[in-house]
């Protein structure tokens, strides 16, 4: 038997797993739905290239959920999770620029000014990630880390030219997105590859973990419910190649992701009564899971502008102005169009997850309500003339022009899309929080040797991409349950 079980082999369950087994008397035991590979000669090209994004419709690597992004009238959209090692850090565009500290701030002030997650208290982990080949010197960045940091030297010729117009324009160049109270202005995005190749959790920390005795590893095998013995978690049921079993384990640790561990604290019988019951699912503890979430809307700009288009990661420069991100993308994802992602990052709107069957190959309903929130609203609308003007600098032409004031309300709804970062369904807060799912130190409220350790559990939106905070909180919450561990 385990001593620590977990569930899901993505970006927090990888780098949990490694930092866990790194102690020999510690029994580690990871479960992931998708495919495992041993070694990065193993994986598949697409996975280890860092200029392409895996997620076409051919790939077998994905979670694919039908949502709604916003309403009256219903706003369709589809949004994509990696279901392989490593998750979605597997599959992304490399993008891992830190949350700041203004983030850590608002997360602080949920668990009533505790510093459990002030900046000060997750930069040490921050650090531990990283080997950053620009900053590695700097003290607010790590030389050492599994996960080697870079900044493009040679920017792509769309990249380099939307540069050139936010200076124009007036705004500043910021050298170092992760820097402790970098400003808004324009910079290059530090992305987790090495010489072209996506270096991600799985290649980073799992790995080269795998020949530990006291660690295993198994793919292909989907959890399907907690198991309990009264309110505490004692093991998992299981379904791999048609044949069911149990996992028991002292203590579990879901890492499935803020969609898929969300879903199984529902179909396990954590959630609101008011749901569950209708759906013939026990009630174990009632909580609010899936009650909150947010997300980064995005709302698209086609463009045209003739420009060399070499090999690149997607996102290489971004411009940050308040709580707005303008993404030049450097790749295109319509041939001979180019976009330009207008994207608010602390929405006011937040979105609810709900299931929609007991079954487990259901897929929980996903309603973002997106631009809700008249702000939300009037900060885009602001951002997307700020957008025009810098796309005038650069001399791009939009493919469908940008209407004027009256006008833009249907056609910010008809560019809408999401960002893709998706967390909070597992809100921590405080135990007379009525929002809260865990605790500061990711413990399940109401239930014991249960733990939740994704972006599932970030309850402010961050104004950040997600993908550096999340092997920052599994790298803290390693940190944590190594010393439970120890003293139990």
């Amino acid at each position: 038997m385990a001593d620590t079980l977990i569930v899901g082999g993505g970006t927090a369950g990888c780098v949990l797993a490694a930092r866990l087994s790194a102690d020999p008397a510690h029994a580690v035991r990871l479960l992931e739905a998708g495919p495992l590979w041993t070694s990065p000669d193993a994986m598949p090209a697409e996975l280890l290239d860092a200029t392409t994004l895996p997620i076409g419709p051919e790939v077998g690597w994905l979670w694919r959920y039908e949502v709604v992004l916003a309403e009256d009238p219903p706003v369709p959209g589809t949004i994509v999770r990696g279901r392989v090692i490593g998750g979605s850090g597997a599959i992304n565009g490399g993008y891992f620029v830190r949350a700041t500290a203004a983030d850590f701030d608002a997360w602080s002030g949920v668990l009533g000014g505790s510093d459990t997650w002030s900046f000060e208290s997750v930069l040490p982990f921050y650090c531990r990630i990283e080997r950053d080949l620009d900053f590695g010197d700097r003290p607010w960045h790590g030389d050492r880390g599994p996960i080697p940091v870079v900044r493009t030297s040679d920017p792509s010729p769309v990249s380099a030219a939307f540069t050139q117009a936010c200076l124009a324009a007036g705004f500043t160049e910021v050298p170092d997105l992760n820097a402790p109270g970098s400003g808004e202005g324009v910079g290059v995005v530090p992305c987790n590859r090495d010489h072209g190749r996506r270096i991600g959790p799985s290649i980073g920390y799992l790995l080269p973990a795998l020949s530990r005795s006291n660690l295993t590893v198994t793919g292909e095998t989907s959890v399907t419910r907690i198991r309990f013995d009264g309110t505490r978690a004692v093991g998992v049921e299981w379904i791999r190649d048609g044949e069911s079993g149990i996992e028991w384990a002292d203590r579990i640790v879901l890492c499935a992701g803020a969609i898929e561990s969300a879903a199984l604290l529902l179909r396990s019988g954590v959630g609101d009564p008011q749901q569950l019951r209708p759906l013939g699912i026990p009630v174990v503890h009632p909580a609010p899971v899936g009650a909150w979430f947010g997300d980064h809307p995005e709302v698209g700009i086609s463009y045209l502008l003739d420009l060399a288009e070499p090999p690149a990661v997607p996102l290489e420069t971004v411009l940050e102005v308040g709580d707005i991100e303008i993404r030049p993308y450097a790749v295109s994802f319509t041939p001979g169009v180019r976009r330009l992602g207008v994207t608010l990052m602390r929405p006011r709107s937040s979105g609810v997850l709900r299931l929609r069957s007991a079954e487990s190959g259901a897929a929980p309903l996903i309603d973002y309500r997106y631009l809700t929130a008249e702000p939300d609203r009037a900060r885009l609308r602001d951002a997307v003339a700020t957008a025009g003007g810098l796309l005038r600098g650069m001399n791009a032409r939009p493919v469908d022009p940008i209407p004027q004031a009256g006008d833009l309300e249907s056609w910010l709804r008809a560019n809408l899309a999401t960002s893709q970062h998706l967390s909070g369904t597992c809100r921590m807060g405080r135990d007379n929080d009525p929002m809260a799912v865990v605790d500061e130190l990711c413990r399940v409220h109401g239930v014991t040797g249960l733990s939740v350790v994704d972006l599932s559990i970030v309850p402010v939106p961050l104004g950040r991409g997600p993908q550096a905070t999340t092997m920052m909180i599994a790298e803290k919450a390693a940190a944590h349950l190594a010393g439970e561990k120890r003293r139990g």
